[in-house]
C-alpha cells in the first residue's frame, strides 16, 4: 500500500504491475534524456552570440530533428502497445469473481460456488482495531488465492464506480447495465489495498477495496467455511 513520502509507484504484487513499473521507468528515462538535451540546446542559444548572416535553409538539420523524435516515439509506443494487449488478455482463469459497486460499498459474488456472496463496507473509525488502516480497511475482505489467474467481472447497481488496486495494476470501471472484465494474478500472499477511483458521489472516498491473498489450500478452507454459514 502507499505510505507517506512515497515518490515512486507501489511495489508490484502481480506480473502485470511489474511490467507497468518497468514501462514507467523506461519512459521516464527517455523523457529525462530529451529534457536534458533540449535544455542544453536552449541554454546554449541564449548564452552564445554566434550568428550566421547567410543561413537561409538547412535540410539536413530539419531531417535530423524530424527523424529523431519519430524514432523516440517508436521506442515508447512498442512497449506501450505490448502492455495494452497484456492488459486485455485473459488466459485460462481458474476463478471468477463478480464485483458490484453500490453507493458506497462493494458486493462480491463467487459465481463458481453456489450462493457465496457478501458485501464489503468500510470499517467505521469507532470499530477499528490497532492493526487497521483508517479509511482503507473493510469488514469483509475479498479473498483470493495467490499464483492463480483470476477473472473479475465488474458492474454497478446505481452510478459509475471504478474498482482499482494499484499494486495489482488493475483499474476497471463499474458501469450500470454493463459487465466489464479484467484479470489479475497475485505473486504473493498479503493484503492489497485500493479505493474507488471514480467520482461517484458524496461518499466516494469511503468505499475502499481490500484483497487478502492467501495460499490455495487456505482458500479452499475459507470457501468451505463460508459455504457452511
Amino acid at each position: 500500500m502507499a505510505t507517506w513520502k512515497t515518490l515512486l509507484l507501489q511495489d508490484g504484487s502481480s506480473p502485470l504491475m511489474e511490467q507497468l513499473s518497468f514501462f514507467h521507468d523506461h519512459t521516464l528515462l527517455v523523457l529525462v534524456v530529451i529534457t536534458i538535451l533540449v535544455g542544453q540546446l536552449m541554454s546554449s542559444l541564449f548564452l552564445n552570440k554566434f550568428s550566421h548572416r547567410y543561413l537561409l535553409e538547412g535540410q539536413l538539420i530539419e531531417i535530423i530533428w524530424t527523424v529523431l523524435p519519430a524514432i523516440t516515439l517508436i521506442f515508447i509506443a512498442l512497449p506501450s502497445l505490448r502492455l495494452i494487449y497484456i492488459l486485455d488478455d485473459t488466459n485460462n482463469p481458474l476463478l471468477t469473481v463478480k464485483t458490484i459497486g453500490h453507493q458506497w460499498y462493494w458486493s462480491y459474488e463467487y459465481s463458481d460456488f453456489k450462493s457465496l456472496e457478501f458485501d464489503s463496507y468500510m470499517t467505521p473509525v469507532n470499530e477499528m482495531k490497532p492493526w487497521n488502516f483508517r479509511l482503507l480497511d473493510v469488514d469483509n475482505r475479498m479473498v483470493a488465492p495467490f499464483k492463480t489467474q483470476i477473472r473479475m467481472l465488474v458492474t454497478a447497481a446505481d452510478v459509475i464506480h471504478s474498482w482499482t488496486i494499484p499494486s495489482l495494476g488493475v483499474k476497471i470501471d463499474a458501469t450500470p447495465g454493463r459487465l466489464n472484465q479484467t484479470n489479475f494474478l497475485s505473486n504473493r500472499a498479503g493484503l492489497m489495498y485500493g479505493q474507488c477511483s471514480e467520482i461517484c458521489g458524496a461518499n466516494h472516498s469511503f468505499m475502499p477495496i481490500v484483497i487478502e491473498s492467501i495460499t490455495p489450500s487456505y482458500f479452499i478452507k475459507w470457501i468451505s467455511k463460508m459455504m457452511e454459514l
